[in-house]
């Protein structure tokens, strides 16, 4: 099942086109916690990538959007992809919850620029948690990755069940995740949500760079427009006419949303519906960057259009699905709250 479903997970040590370097070491002295028994402690906000009760990258705003009105009613919960990608520590199944440069990357790269679209209208709460190594995702020992994939999720169910407990206070909940997160939301909407009394309180989820099948769940449907709420959202980008290697096994079974215009359909978006990416540098916004359309459960651009994107020739656009469409997804998680809470 895992191998039918993998898409080519590749490293967020840069988040398109962020130089990778030994850059995230001058963080490292940020993180002074150390579990005593290898499992991350949530009552201990250190354990949290991103929440209300500290500043985190995920508040960053780029000052072009800093005037915009900003009303936290929903609180997101938001599962970070995979950082934990040396090829050295394949053969290590599980990162350490402790590991300072892993967790430094974390903040620095998805955390500050994917989170942080959710900053105008939730609370942030990103769990850390003991991420399986990219590696589990392509080996073919299948039942040693299903283990590494277990533990990552058990963290992050602890985690959400204290958010529960702890902070929830009846708020509405968007469920959300990239890549490895979005594998892990998926297991929490199935266990927590589909034919659940939590249902009641979810705006939406963003499932994002992940395959969600369409047989997956039986209740939950997959949002058809802008507005519709207690549904799920997902897709996966690549530049037009790039066709991966894994599409003979995916089938086209998979769920796909259109960022531009936040239908199901297969019809054209052109670049002037893309109201602004977040790219190499957080605090510009680039408008009209990319068209879409999606194609056999995938999302499909043009070459996006930013200062020297002649030279960038990459077409898998996997670590950008978010930051492509930052705007007008920060535009629909507020539009998305908005009508959750009219009709509650």
């Amino acid at each position: 099942m895992m191998k039918a479903r993998i898409v080519a997970v590749v490293t967020l040590t840069c988040m398109f086109l962020l130089a990778c370097s030994g850059k995230y070491k001058i963080y490292e002295s940020n993180y002074t916690f150390k579990s005593t028994d290898g499992a991350p402690d949530y009552s201990n906000l250190d354990y949290w990538a991103a929440h209300p009760g500290k500043w985190d990258p995920a508040d960053s705003i780029p000052p072009s959007l800093q005037k915009e009105e900003r009303n936290e009613k929903a609180d997101v919960f938001f599962i970070h992809p995979t950082t934990f990608t040396k090829k050295k520590e394949k053969d290590i199944a599980n990162a350490t919850i402790d590991d300072h440069f892993i967790n430094a990357k974390t903040d620095y790269s998805t955390i500050l620029y994917q989170a942080s679209v959710f900053n105008a209208s939730c609370r942030i709460y990103a769990p850390r948690y003991r991420q399986a190594h990219i590696h589990n995702f392509f080996t073919k020992d299948k039942t040693a990755a299903e283990v590494a994939f277990k533990k990552a999720y058990e963290d992050v169910k602890a985690s959400f069940l204290y958010y529960l407990k702890n902070w929830n206070k009846e708020r509405p909940i968007i469920i959300a995740g990239h890549s490895q997160g979005a594998l892990m939301a998926e297991r929490l909407l199935k266990e927590f949500f589909e034919g659940k009394e939590l249902e009641k309180k979810l705006v939406a989820a963003y499932v994002i760079g992940w395959p969600v099948p369409k047989d997956y769940f039986s209740v939950l449907p997959m949002c058809k427009d802008s507005l519709q709420t207690g549904c799920v959202i997902s897709w996966r980008t690549y530049r037009n006419g790039y066709v991966p290697r894994y599409i003979n096994t995916d089938t086209g079974n998979a769920l796909a949303t259109n960022p531009l215009t936040w239908t199901t359909t297969g019809e054209y978006a052109p670049r002037k519906l893309n109201l602004g990416s977040v790219l190499t540098k957080f605090n510009k916004v680039y408008t009209h960057t990319t068209d879409a359309r999606l194609t056999n459960g995938l999302l499909y651009v043009s070459k996006p259009r930013f200062p020297w994107s002649f030279l960038y020739f990459t077409r898998n656009y996997h670590i950008a699905d978010i930051n492509l469409f930052y705007l007008n997804m920060r535009n629909n998680i507020r539009q998305r709250s908005a009508a959750y809470l009219q009709f509650r």
